[in-house]
């Protein structure tokens, strides 16, 4: 199969630079298919998402009607990041293929990027695969490693981006062949929710970084919540109990965990000397 004309769903901006690259390579894209417009601030005014101000940039037809990609005259369905489960019966409609971030069936589902980090993977990758009534369980056709190394979940993401956009061009410029079974055993990527993300101080400081590299980690500062946009785990750490705070390094239940930069609640993002400068944390004071 070598199809030219695509119907294109996808909603964040993971899914803009593979919609671009589609464009770029000259395959034609009858429909743009992506979530409802949101909400801003607080009047009745409403923001595209990233997607649908992409496929406006290009001229290219837009809808958030998910059936009208059984009429729009589209050879193949290319899915990024759409945010929806496809019917089996649209599925009998129009084959479709699915970029996914990571080596499946490992991180199927919502956040692989993050899962990966969180669970220390060393490697993690792209995949065109096959779209089935499943979740992300559908047939590979090609898959591209990428090393994880010490990557935040965004800088990691854009590196996914870029290889996904040239791999999904590659497979459909030379033509969709036979799709291997996916093999090994499969994990499943929940979403992250806020408790994924609080600094719990009697895991090892390793573990700890990595939930800061996702973004958005969190622990409480005199009763105010203290987000930790970077920190890094040293070994040896401090002594004390878990969570106590000797200069710019947490106590940890292994190692300690350096604060590099932190956000007090309502306040901005800064250094953590410059944090603790205006706080004054008495020696030994805890964190959480």
């Amino acid at each position: 199969m070598h199809p030219r004309r695509l119907a294109y769903l996808g909603t964040p901006d993971a899914a803009v630079p593979p919609l671009e690259a589609l464009h770029a390579a000259g395959f034609d894209i009858s429909l743009v298919v992506t979530g409802a417009d949101r909400r801003r601030g607080r009047g009745n005014d409403r923001n595209p998402t990233p997607v649908k101000a992409s496929a406006e940039r290009l001229g290219v037809p837009v809808s958030h009607d998910l059936d009208d990609v059984a009429t729009c005259g589209a050879e193949l369905g290319v899915v990024v990041a759409y945010g929806r489960l496809i019917p089996a019966d649209l599925l009998d409609v129009l084959p479709m293929v699915n970029l996914h971030f990571s080596l499946l069936p490992r991180w199927r589902g919502a956040a692989p990027v993050e899962r990966a980090i969180l669970a220390g993977d060393e490697q993690t990758g792209v995949c065109v695969m096959a779209v089935d009534e499943g979740l992300d369980t559908g047939g590979v056709y090609a898959r591209e490693v990428i090393e994880v190394g010490d990557d935040t979940a965004e800088a990691l993401r854009s590196r996914l981006m870029v290889a996904g956009s040239a791999l999904l061009v590659e497979v459909l410029t030379k033509g969709l062949g036979h799709a291997l079974p996916q093999e090994g055993a499969s994990t499943y990527a929940h979403r992250i929710e806020a408790a994924d993300l609080e600094l719990r101080w009697a895991r090892p400081a390793a573990e700890l970084a990595r939930v800061v590299r996702i973004g958005g980690a969190w622990t409480t500062f005199r009763g105010a919540r203290l987000k930790v946009w970077g920190a890094g785990a040293v070994e040896p750490g401090p002594t004390g109990d878990e969570g106590t705070l000797w200069g710019d390094i947490v106590v940890t239940g292994g190692g300690g965990l350096r604060l590099i930069e932190v956000q007090p609640e309502n306040r901005r993002r800064m250094q953590a000397d410059a944090w603790r400068a205006g706080a004054h944390p008495e020696p030994g004071e805890r964190l959480g």
